[in-house]
């Protein structure tokens, strides 16, 4: 389980003002569970998803990954257990795609024969047949490659948790719509615990089992689809998903 206990962040910029990210979150992510995070530009989403991985610290309260506060974890322990994909993939362009999957597990010291069994079920398991993709390179790939290939690496050492922020962000409606039905399959197929960060409230409701909408640091109402749409905490929940439902975004 990863939970957020009355946590705050804040920034400074270059003059020293202060602007605060978060205020006081109070969050649980279940165990096998996909929860998406939503909300409007700035609201705290991917500050949030950040925490969980320690690529940013809370300024006060607690951030706890199967009970341990993540700030007295040892962080690269840490992080073997936690996937991270982002948009683009964030692939290495000077690797192959096998190099790129595989990475993780050369830097955990598998042999190269357990490696490359591990890529090619890795390919076959986001839709890429090991022998016609992976001695390409990242610019040879088209943006939904790209994505898969970034997943599958993320998976590599088949981590408990998965963070995955904007996902979708930067491809076409419909390479995103191909991706989007891959995944629900594959979330279905692995078990993990996923959280994730979009700005499409359909994107959430299709993946998530859970919803968390964000606002200018607070988090506002979570839920399933049918609570957010029928049972709205706050005229703010309520107008939010009535401009997705117009295609308003």
């Amino acid at each position: 389980m990863i939970e957020f206990r009355s946590v705050r962040k804040t920034f400074a910029d270059a003059s020293g003002k202060e602007t605060v990210a978060l205020h006081g979150l109070d969050l649980r992510i279940e165990p096998g569970v996909v929860h998406c995070l939503i909300g409007t530009s700035g609201c705290g989403k991917t500050t949030s998803l950040r925490l969980v991985n320690r690529l940013e610290q809370p300024t006060s309260g607690q951030v706890l990954v199967d009970g341990e506060d993540v700030r007295t974890a040892d962080v690269i322990e840490l992080r073997r257990r936690i996937g991270y994909v982002i948009q683009s993939g964030g692939l290495f362009p000077h690797l192959t795609v096998a190099k790129n999957v595989g990475v993780l597990c050369e830097l955990e010291g598998h042999g190269a024969k357990d490696v490359k069994e591990r890529v090619d079920t890795l390919l076959e398991l986001v839709n890429l047949s090991p022998s016609k993709f992976a001695a390409r390179y990242p610019k040879e790939l088209s943006g939904g490659q790209r994505q898969r290939i970034g997943i599958a690496r993320a998976l590599a050492l088949d981590p408990n948790y998965l963070l995955m922020d904007e996902p979708f962000g930067a491809l076409d409606p419909l390479t995103r719509g191909e991706l989007l039905s891959e995944l629900q399959s594959l979330f279905s197929s692995l078990g993990k615990t996923v959280l994730l960060v979009t700005h499409d409230l359909n994107e959430a409701f299709a993946l998530g089992n859970r919803v968390s909408l964000m606002h200018e640091g607070h988090l506002i109402q979570t839920g399933s689809r049918e609570d957010l749409m029928q049972s709205p905490a706050t005229e703010f929940v309520a107008n939010f998903v009535k401009t997705v439902r117009r295609g308003v975004n």
